[in-house]
């Protein structure tokens, strides 16, 4: 109806110029958006297991960096976060920082292509130190392969015993001390069982076998050998079979529980199990969730057997592909490692800091680690602590399944545990050849 008058006119001009404003400030929104390097940070940290102070690192990193978006994904367990890296390679969209478990470092550096430590220190010659002035060389040995640094060393754990104190009491167990042996794990186990009616211990059971081969490792076995350069396993020797048969024993016998992993923790954290060998990483989880004050110990030993325990954890890898995302990744990891994210990271997750000084830091750690209990209990054992077992080749993931299957073999009952784990060298061996 304006079509010819000037008020059409004015119409049409104001039209526009609103357009072009509208369109102007969704390109300016658009270039701002594709100035942000997005990083995307996959790992295995759940809910009960660190997930808050992750999300919290994340805001802090991108408040301080406000020009890289950092986005999270979890993953339960290490194997299937593994089995996603692969998936997102083979579509060309790899995420950009990742959790590679201590015991896949050797398979990743083989067979996944990524950027070293050692190549994203190159882009950024300001850090040529940053390594050799903040790490102890047995730290960063937990990301080296074949002399480079693939992976940077991040979360460290290792596995402790948690017990509940209130039903040990209410079972005529001394409350203020957890099983040294496992043949008072066993006997403690079965009184809880005859006296209570619950499990005496849950034996965490992610898709890893971390707190499986400590058990055997303790009793005297090598898993993988070396013999003149041919690689062999040993799962199917004496000492594994006395280890893992009288682990399968209690499952049978209902004092020892066999479940997921989150619900075996959770019925530990529940009172409805007494006892729980995991990662010293869940302990703030213990603190915050548990319904009674839990005590810990150090990892049972057999008899006068040297105890031995892995270095669980992760090393923090980059699979990013363009240049600005590379660099981004390594600030992002810089942050990670910072003293204070650091401190954060221990006390919001239970993991053990790598790098130097946060542990003796008088204004962070320190005060904390003086008093928490279960914390004295994995820094006590750090002697015994040895890199995860990795095994090398494009057979490594099919190896680590086929130790998965064979524990649950024998802890279901569909075999025993003599059937499960000398078929499961037989399979092994075939894979290493």
């Amino acid at each position: 109806m304006f079509r010819n008058s000037r008020n059409y006119k004015k119409w049409v001009a104001g039209a526009a110029l609103l357009m072009l404003g509208v369109l102007g400030a969704g390109c300016g929104n658009s270039e701002k958006v594709d100035k942000k390097v997005v990083v995307e940070y996959w790992h295995i940290n759940s809910e009960n297991f660190g997930l808050a102070t992750v999300k919290e690192n994340i805001a802090q990193f991108e408040k301080e960096n406000p020009n890289i978006k950092v986005e999270e994904k979890f993953f339960n367990g290490y194997m299937p976060l593994m089995q996603g890296v692969q998936a997102s390679l083979a579509s060309g969209k790899p995420p950009a920082v990742v959790q590679i478990g201590y015991n896949y470092l050797s398979y990743a550096a083989d067979n996944i292509p990524h950027m070293t430590i050692d190549e994203l220190i190159a882009l950024h010659p300001e850090d040529k130190d940053f390594l050799s002035k903040n790490y102890e060389p047995n730290i960063l040995a937990l990301g080296q392969y074949k002399g480079k640094q693939h992976g940077m060393p991040y979360s460290i754990s290792n596995p402790v015993l948690y017990y509940n104190p209130e039903i040990f009491k209410a079972a005529g167990l001394d409350p203020t001390r957890g099983p040294k042996t496992w043949e008072e794990v066993e006997a403690f186990s079965k009184q809880i069982q005859d006296s209570q009616g619950i499990y005496g211990i849950y034996i965490q059971e992610p898709p890893d076998s971390w707190a499986q081969e400590a058990m055997m490792f303790s009793n005297g076995a090598q898993i993988l050998i070396d013999s003149n350069g041919k690689l062999r396993t040993d799962v199917d020797s004496s000492e594994v079979l006395e280890a893992m048969g009288r682990y399968a024993k209690m499952v049978k016998n209902k004092t020892a529980m066999h479940t997921g992993y989150e619900e075996g923790f959770q019925a530990f954290v529940n009172g409805k199990v007494a006892m729980h060998i995991g990662s010293i990483a869940r302990q703030s989880s213990i603190q915050k969730n548990a319904k009674f004050k839990a005590g810990a110990e150090v990892f049972p030993t057999y008899g006068n057997k040297k105890r031995v325990v892995f270095a669980g954890g992760n090393n923090l890898f980059v699979f990013a592909k363009d240049t600005e995302q590379q660099k981004a990744a390594w600030k992002f990891i810089k942050f990670l490692q910072s003293p204070k994210a650091l401190t954060e990271w221990t006390k919001g997750s239970g993991y053990l800091p790598p790098r130097k000084g946060v542990a003796e830091d008088p204004n962070g750690l320190a005060p904390i680690l003086k008093e928490n209990v279960m914390l004295k209990a994995a820094i006590s054992q750090l002697a015994d602590v040895r890199p995860w077992l990795s095994f090398p080749g494009k057979n490594g993931l099919q190896i680590e399944q086929v130790l998965l299957d064979a524990r649950e073999a024998m802890l279901s009952g569909k075999m025993t545990a003599e059937e499960a784990w000398t078929q499961a060298a037989v399979k092994i061996n075939k894979l290493l050849e």
